[in-house]
């Protein structure tokens, strides 16, 4: 995934779970920050940010802020949209004869409905749900970095599939270079870290996205599971 107009700016202060304030071009600009999460360790005053002018026309906003170097050097993508963005560009390279986004199961919309031939009658019939991981500690990413709630439901709608035939995969998308892993967050969600863990019991699959971050790229490196 590349982003085009790339500008580099200094991180002042976020106004709102939607807005933010930098400095670029020896001025102060209102952005757009593409994540509601907490960032309360990225999104520090002085932080090193990137932004990105999409042109839309009508915008409250000309920038969104994309990306922003963590005080230990990690550069971290922060747009939430770019985890199944970056993960939809790896399942076209992938040997799935079908693959739609946006699938709904139950009472949600599952990330992706996947299919790949077996040779027999039926293929194999795939739901996959993505989630992208900003918070890091010691190397490790941790997932949620606030409460989710419609997380816990996505992950029970993939233990329901599970037990009717599906193969369900829970999948992160390290948002930066050097994470490996992503354990759930407890402390700041405990239902989150429970219900996952019964999803690992019922047979959901685990994977992890190794990335490479640059202030216009998120590409994945690899992919593993659990």
């Amino acid at each position: 995934m590349i982003y085009e107009n790339i500008t580099r700016a200094v991180f002042r202060k976020r106004l709102n779970r939607f807005a933010a304030e930098v400095d670029t071009d020896g001025h102060t600009e209102t952005v757009h920050v593409k994540n509601t999460g907490r960032l309360k360790e990225l999104l520090i005053s002085g932080a090193e940010v990137w932004l990105t002018a999409p042109g839309t026309p009508g915008r409250k906003t000309e920038y969104d802020l994309v990306a922003v170097r963590k005080e230990n050097g990690m550069l971290f993508n922060i747009d939430s949209q770019a985890a199944n963005a970056v993960v939809k560009e790896w399942l076209a390279g992938q040997d799935y004869s079908a693959v739609i986004p946006e699938y709904t199961y139950g009472d949600s919309r599952i990330d992706f409905y996947m299919e790949k031939d077996t040779g027999k009658e039926k293929p194999k019939r795939f739901l996959l749900e993505v989630k992208g991981c900003t918070l890091e500690k010691d190397g490790i990413g941790y997932f949620p970095d606030a409460p989710t709630q419609r997380g816990v439901k996505h992950i029970r709608e993939l233990i329901k599939a599970k037990a009717e035939g599906f193969e369900a995969v829970l999948a992160f998308v390290m948002q930066a270079d050097g994470i490996r892993e992503v354990r759930p967050n407890r402390a700041t969600h405990p239902e989150f870290a429970a219900v996952m863990e019964e999803a690992e019991k019922a047979g959901v699959q685990i994977w992890f996205f190794a990335c490479h971050v640059g202030p216009d790229e998120l590409l994945i490196t690899e992919k593993h599971e659990k």
